[in-house]
């Protein structure tokens, strides 16, 4: 028998055996086990609220709170830092601002200092110590479009918060906020402020550092974070924003 004629026969008589179930070997198929079962089972102390393939195959978003990190199930690594594109944009710190940004739906309004009318809503962390908050204090000042609701977290002047317990304290508050980010205030008293106020002031900052803000300015706008005095963005985000179907509590005047 000829070579050729030869593999012609025994690959008709295997593909005859293969359709009756022999000849071919059957490989086991095998099981891929889900990326959130897999990570239970590796780091059984972790909690997580949800893991989501990201742009890089086989790498995992894990979300824990306000912390970011990437599972990679192929080895079972945990991987904590940045994501950074060419352009220098940290992909990492763009998503952690957005799952701050879905917090502040829950933050009790009617504890921040609320000034102007405007259709758009605005948060604000801010510092009155810090020259940034200033300059971004000036951007907004005469704008008609926003409604501002103003906490405080001077987190890089703790100094400061002796004007924090004065614009809380104060009987028309919106009033003594401007007259302190425009450098009118007469000096503050550093004591006669009650329990109640301080502890106001505290919750500001505890309100800050559940949602990850560690800077001044911080903005959330439309569900979006602008970290620092980021004027070119501010600007796209308002024009672009639209009032929240959900009505603001009444803040603090």
């Amino acid at each position: 028998m000829r070579m050729f004629d030869f593999i012609r026969y025994f690959t008709g008589i295997c593909l005859v055996l293969a359709l009756a179930g022999g000849c071919i070997a059957h490989s086991t198929p095998v099981v891929v086990e889900k990326p959130d079962i897999s990570l239970r089972k590796a780091f059984p102390d972790l909690s997580f609220e949800s893991i989501e393939q990201t742009d890089v195959k086989g790498l995992y978003e894990v979300v824990s709170g306000l912390n970011l990190f990437y599972y990679y199930p192929e080895k079972e690594y945990l991987v904590f830092g940045e994501i950074f594109t060419a352009a220098g944009k940290s992909l990492t710190a763009e998503r952690k601002g957005e799952l701050a940004a879905k917090l502040v739906k829950n933050l009790p309004l009617d504890k921040a200092i609320k000034t102007g009318n405007g259709k758009t809503e605005v948060i604000e962390f801010t510092d009155p110590d810090c020259p940034f908050c200033r300059k971004s204090y000036d951007f907004f000042k005469n704008r008609t479009d926003v409604t501002m609701y103003t906490f405080f977290s001077p987190f890089a002047h703790p100094g400061a918060i002796t004007k924090v317990w004065y614009m809380l304290n104060a009987d028309d508050k919106a009033k003594a906020y401007h007259e302190m980010f425009e450098g009118k205030s007469a000096e503050q008293p550093a004591t006669g402020y009650s329990d109640e106020i301080k502890k106001l002031a505290q919750e500001h900052l505890e309100l800050a550092k559940s949602l990850g803000v560690s800077g001044t300015p911080t903005y959330f706008i439309n569900g979006k974070q602008v970290v620092g005095a980021d004027f070119q963005k501010l600007e796209k985000l308002l024009n672009d924003a639209s009032l929240p179907g959900d009505k603001a509590a009444p803040a603090i005047k």
